[in-house]
């Protein structure tokens, strides 16, 4: 049996940004999974405390026969978000979206930009206690990105902590508060993002 994950510890406290690093296979989206609960630890506990949202894979799961309307209704419900309170943010979602008009077309007509986009739009209006985010920074323009960075910070205000899985090593220096490097599926080095950055940085190749 292949090990993925093995030793991996860590504790994110309310309002912090904890980044994970390291190469393509390191085990970083194996790891969300397990914070999510989609796939379960062979051994070791992990304890989640309050709502959580989950964007491990590029748009959030969405069904690519049903509009992006009732996509975003359906992830809400998934995220335990009456359908109520998604309708009264579904203008919100939209705007930040851009996918106007769109929102009633079904999702296999979307770009992987609009797709993610949209989810991440609607993934963070539900205001998640944890919200765990792989890569989709690394969609779209550099507004979008700022856009991104910018609601992000909304919801660390206001206590909820951010996992994000990322290869833009500048943005992780700029915004985590902690990061680990994985390597192999082991915890090469944890603690402030500018060590653990210089030290996957050693790794690199030349």
């Amino acid at each position: 049996m292949h090990t993925v994950l093995s030793g991996v510890s860590f504790r994110v406290c309310r309002g912090q940004l904890f980044a994970l690093i390291g190469a393509n296979g390191a085990g970083k989206t194996t790891l969300l999974r397990v914070l999510a609960g989609i796939v379960p630890p062979s051994a070791g506990d992990v304890e989640v405390h309050g709502s959580l949202a989950p964007l491990i894979e590029l748009g959030g799961g969405f069904d690519p026969e049903l509009t992006g309307l009732e996509n975003v209704e359906l992830f809400g419900a998934l995220l335990g978000v009456r359908l109520r309170r998604v309708r009264e943010e579904m203008p919100g979602i939209v705007e930040f979206s851009g996918v106007g008009d769109a929102i009633d077309v079904a999702v296999k007509s979307y770009s992987s930009g609009m797709v993610a986009r949209l989810a991440f739009a609607a993934a963070t209006a539900a205001s998640p206690d944890v919200l765990l985010v792989d890569e989709v920074l690394a969609v779209g323009d550099e507004e979008f990105r700022s856009r991104c960075v910018g609601r992000i910070d909304a919801l660390r205000a206001r206590g909820s902590s951010v996992v994000l899985v990322s290869h833009d090593l500048d943005l992780v220096e700029r915004e985590a508060d902690v990061a680990l490097y994985l390597e192999r599926g082991e915890v090469a080095a944890i603690g402030d993002p500018r060590d653990v950055v210089a030290a996957y940085r050693r790794r690199l190749p030349a």
